[in-house]
């Protein structure tokens, strides 16, 4: 059994801002794969699905960003979930809009949903998949940018990028992240 978590806040107020994009993705392989309707456990959304041959479960906490891993400790828990079986999605700002960065395990680079998961977890051996949403620009400060929205032309990117981001995810599933990192790390080509 697999665990995807998609990282974000919950309420209207930050629904397609740029640090919910962990939750787009997830209702994106929700859709993928056919995932059941989802139902309230764990403080977060859960449904489940199957990728290739793999059951899978797809959590959105909603605890908010900052305490995300008290919600993914608790569904690791229940199943009994290996770490190494948990993928985290969540955005990052110093990577390029069309950017994705698999990683095994290492810091959190500063993202308080990854650090709070770790934290949750007691390790630092935890997969992530880092989608970029940045650069921010100029004289913006960075809070404001992740909570805020795209723009149009951003929005028609990330479409085609949610794509990807999912062919990702399917093929850290079946292939493991070693075939998933060499495969999809860097940016779009254009």
């Amino acid at each position: 059994m697999k665990l995807i978590v998609g990282l974000g806040n919950p309420g209207g107020k930050y629904e397609e801002t740029r640090h919910n994009i962990g939750f787009e993705v997830i209702e994106h392989l929700a859709r993928r794969h056919g995932a059941d309707g989802g139902r309230n456990k764990f403080d977060g959304e859960l449904c489940e699905c199957l990728i290739g041959n793999e059951r899978t479960l797809l959590l959105r906490p909603h605890t908010f960003m900052n305490l995300s891993g008290r919600s993914v400790r608790q569904a690791v828990d229940f199943y009994k979930i290996e770490i190494e079986d948990v993928l985290l999605v969540c955005d990052d700002f110093h990577l390029d809009l069309g950017t994705l960065r698999l990683r095994a395990c290492g810091s959190d680079g500063g993202q308080k949903g990854l650090a709070n998961t770790m934290q949750q977890l007691g390790t630092d051996q935890l997969a992530r998949l880092r989608v970029g949403i940045g650069p921010v620009p100029d004289r913006w400060n960075a809070v404001d940018f992740v909570l805020g929205k795209f723009a149009k032309t951003e929005k028609k990117q990330l479409e085609s990028e949610l794509i990807r981001i999912c062919d990702a995810i399917d093929a850290w599933v079946s292939d493991g992240i070693a075939a998933a990192m060499n495969r999809f790390n860097g940016k779009t080509e254009v």
